[in-house]
């Protein structure tokens, strides 16, 4: 059992509290997963410029794998203009404009990428949402939307690389976060692994991610390849999938998942539970749905 939350602020801002809203959701539901929380957060894209997050840890090695990052990342011609060290993580933007898919394998092969992207930077760690928020400050990020889970460890360890959101590898700002099991995993990941993608953990929500970039690489819309992964992947699930501009959910043929959405001319926010909603506007009735069996949807920023 886990929980996932969704928000997008339709009217193209960049300043919405999105950090408060993620917290607030997820906080709602930390009872269904008390183990690790994450957030997938956007902020407002710089042309030209890349933003990286990295697992370095925080023991002996941590410098020696900072600084093989580092080499790698000058190896690539990728100029740093940021860096700072966040909890276990090494966060960098760079100035970088090659081969993005070589890039990125490139990258998970000297250290354990958490997130890269334009726009794109995921936080995750054990603990819950207030923990998380402690070390890396999410109630302080604004912009327009962002995804987010509640993890409850049932098949690898309790640790932040088990954590959810997963980031699609080698593709840019494409993130999910998953409630369920995909049981056709491993026939989908060898058809992707023939078409030369990686694969970084064992984990299903990671196929989901680099499932969607593939459509989205070959000019599939986010809506249309939704739509083909409720055929495609079998099992049980609810899942958010988010990129720069967009917001999305997918729910399994059986619905044995649970998620319900609230909706306005302002925003559109999705949960695993309605107490996740309940926490953006407290005291107040609700008008929300609970998406049918099979469905799916998306949502873009306003222009």
């Amino acid at each position: 059992m886990c929980g996932i939350a969704g928000i997008m602020y339709k009217r193209n801002t960049m300043d919405a509290g999105v950090g408060n809203a993620l917290i607030a959701m997820l906080d709602g539901c930390q009872h269904r997963g008390p183990d690790s929380t994450g957030f997938a957060l956007y902020h407002e894209p710089q042309p030209g410029l890349l933003r990286l997050r990295f697992f370095v840890g925080d023991e002996e090695r941590t410098e020696d794998r900072i600084t093989r990052i580092k080499a790698k990342l000058a190896e690539f011609q990728a100029e740093i203009v940021d860096e700072s060290r966040d909890g276990t993580t090494y966060r960098v933007q760079v100035k970088f404009s090659g081969d993005l898919k070589a890039f990125s394998y490139a990258m998970e092969h000297v250290a354990k990428v958490v997130s890269i992207g334009e726009s794109l930077d995921i936080i995750k760690d054990i603990g819950g949402a207030h923990d998380v928020d402690a070390t890396y400050k999410v109630d302080s990020f604004e912009g327009s939307h962002g995804i987010g889970h509640v993890r409850l460890a049932t098949e690898s360890d309790v640790a932040p690389e088990a954590s959810h959101p997963f980031w699609a590898t080698g593709f840019a700002d494409i993130a999910i976060v998953h409630n369920g099991q995909i049981t056709n995993y491993w026939k989908m990941r060898r058809r992707l692994e023939k078409h030369g993608f990686e694969f970084n953990t064992d984990n299903d929500s990671e196929l989901i991610a680099v499932y969607l970039a593939e459509k989205l690489s070959n000019g599939i819309s986010l809506r249309d390849a939704l739509e083909d992964s409720i055929e495609d992947m079998d099992g049980t699930f609810s899942f958010l999938v988010s990129t720069k501009d967009e917001i999305g959910y997918a729910k399994d043929n059986l619905a044995a998942k649970p998620m319900v959405k609230y909706e306005d001319d302002d925003i559109i926010a999705i949960a695993s539970e309605e107490v996740s909603l309940n926490r953006l506007f407290p005291g107040k009735p609700l008008n929300t749905v609970e998406p049918p069996p099979g469905t799916f949807n998306t949502w873009q920023k306003s222009i």
